[in-house]
């Protein structure tokens, strides 16, 4: 399965596969969210693939400290539907007209979870 190539879902996220090799997936990620730990970076991300089954994941340092973001994904019809998970230990929070801070959250709390279609550039 031909996995290279720019990969956009439908919030303007950059998933970039730039190497596809017995199975094993690399590239980057660039998120359009601006709420998302990784706005505004580019971030690695590796993974695997067979037949028309893929997952990739990436992780690093975000605006509220660390994040990883998984998407596990089934090519149909030319798209790439995913379904991602995500986990951040903690967020940004304060009170209008006082100074923001970081915030520990629970286990509950760390972890989200949806869907996307990503579709080839």
């Amino acid at each position: 399965m031909p996995w290279l190539g720019r990969w956009r879902n439908q919030y303007g996220s950059v998933l970039d596969i730039t190497g596809e090799e017995g199975g094993r997936i690399e590239g980057t990620f660039r998120t359009a969210l601006e709420d998302s730990s990784f706005h505004g970076q580019t971030v690695p991300i590796s993974g695997i693939a067979h037949g028309d089954v893929i997952r990739v994941t990436a992780a690093g340092e975000g605006t509220a400290g660390p994040a990883a973001v998984s998407y596990t994904g089934i090519l149909r019809d030319g798209k790439l539907e995913t379904m991602w998970l995500t986990v951040a230990g903690s967020t940004i929070t304060g009170k209008e007209g006082e100074t923001a801070y970081r915030k520990r959250v629970g286990t509950w709390r760390a972890f989200g979870i949806s869907l996307d279609t990503f579709v080839r550039e």
